[in-house]
């Protein structure tokens, strides 16, 4: 059983929202010349754990449409790029001109898939990351 006094603070410390737990944090970290993340490391499963397993679990929801090669069809590639980001002229020539790169990053399935096939279509190879 905590004594009086740590349920105390506990009892004021549920009162603190998120940013006021993370000030508390810092001046605490500062104040006393520790670091809050090393407890929590120590505390961390180890690789062989069954946290490992529920992680691969997770279906991915966003992805990245990578553009792997350009081909030879140049302007084509450099219209789909535009027509689906906000870069300029110059910087969607650049990035084609690089030949590989993320087109366009942190997109739902439907509209990565939607890009890579349209880039297909222009002669480039994509890919989905």
């Amino acid at each position: 059983m905590a004594s009086e006094k740590i349920a105390q603070v506990l009892e004021q410390l549920s009162s603190f929202t998120l940013m006021d737990l993370s000030e508390f944090v810092s001046e605490f970290e500062k104040k006393f010349n520790v670091t809050a993340a090393a407890p929590v490391a120590v505390a961390m499963p180890g690789a062989g754990s069954a946290a490992a397993p529920a992680e691969e679990k997770v279906e991915k929801t966003t992805f990245a449409v990578h553009l792997a090669e350009v081909g030879p069809n140049k302007i084509s590639v450099i219209k789909v790029i535009r027509a689906h980001t906000s870069l300029g002229l110059k910087e969607a020539k650049a990035l084609v001109d690089a030949g590989k790169g993320d087109v366009k990053e942190g997109i739902l399935k439907d509209e990565a898939e939607k890009i890579k096939k349209e880039l297909e279509e222009a002669g480039a190879k994509a890919e989905l990351k």
